[in-house]
């Protein structure tokens, strides 16, 4: 097992961990505003695998590692073939020797931890089916930098019970925030995640208009995510009721800001008017991937001064 420091799911770490994690990001930020230099991983080399593609990861992850003095590698399925052309032991034992770290976005959760288990460098989920914890810890800045408590808020998640929703529930477990999730019946978060939350502030609303109500974070993604291709027709029948616009943000508290983890499909589950609106800080929270991701990245990779 490997004793490294790994970012695998936010149910791993407690609320003291990503406290500490969210002020790195907002030091490392500044730093970045002033132009002042931050070379924590200098000579460090991170493997980015993809098994699955992104627009923000990748940038956001390559960038983060240059403006840390040190260097990314794309790796491709093509080159890895990870579980079908090399084991994910034997992978994980290797790319331990050549590297300094590891990004993986995959499908399957459990290849993320089994990679993690066979190397000794720390392995970086940057999304899987059932989680997405990079990204909501940026989230989690972003919200923090909008002069929210995390600790008495109340976040309304808007459509599908997806891997965004299972990490959401898993930091409102590490703090002490409301988070709500409304979408319609059999699109549920994770049964295992949610269990893990009893006893928190956690809930489903079937109503998004009930639901909302207060909220100080709206937060929506798409209906129909990779590998969710052949539903999404069906999906378009089933989710309308919890588009993202105007009417149903009004409900809201009037200072609420809008969060939305892109790509985006406009007119679908947000509107123009919401996504382009005074309370959007969709693109601050999209920058946000790159100095959120920089503080794991020197937090695991040892440039965290510690």
């Amino acid at each position: 097992m490997s004793e490294s420091r790994d970012f695998l799911t936010l149910s791993d770490f407690d609320r003291k961990t990503l406290d500490l994690l969210l002020d790195l990001a907002t030091t490392l930020k500044d730093a970045w505003r002033k132009g002042r230099p931050e070379p924590r991983l200098a000579g460090k080399v991170l493997g980015l695998m993809f098994m699955k593609p992104s627009l923000r990861t990748r940038i956001s992850f390559e960038v983060g590692m240059r403006q840390l003095g040190g260097h990314a590698l794309y790796i491709t399925d093509q080159e890895v073939g990870l579980g079908k052309r090399e084991s994910i032991h034997d992978v994980g034992n290797v790319m331990s020797r050549f590297l300094d770290g590891i990004m993986i976005r995959t499908f399957a959760q459990s290849q993320v931890e089994e990679l993690a288990q066979h190397s000794s460098i720390p392995i970086i989920n940057g999304l899987t089916d059932l989680v997405h914890p990079c990204q909501v810890f940026c989230d989690l800045l972003t919200t923090r930098e909008n002069g929210f408590d995390l600790d008495a808020i109340k976040v309304v998640y808007l459509g599908d019970g997806n891997n965004m929703v299972n990490s959401w529930i898993d930091a409102a477990c590490a703090y002490n925030f409301e988070f709500v999730f409304s979408g319609p019946e059999g699109y549920d978060p994770d049964a295992a995640t949610l269990a893990r939350a009893k006893g928190r502030r956690v809930s489903i609303v079937r109503s998004p208009e009930e639901a909302i109500r207060g909220a100080q974070v709206v937060y929506t993604d798409t209906w129909t995510s990779m590998g969710q291709e052949a539903e999404a027709e069906k999906r378009r029948k089933v989710f309308p009721p919890y588009q993202l616009n105007a009417k149903l943000l009004k409900l809201a508290d009037p200072k609420a800001i809008v969060l939305h983890c892109l790509p985006a499909h406009r007119g679908e589950e947000i509107t123009d008017e919401v996504m382009d609106g005074p309370q959007s800080v969709v693109f601050d929270q999209a920058e946000n991937r790159l100095h959120g991701q920089k503080a794991i990245l020197a937090w695991a990779l040892g440039g965290h001064g510690e």
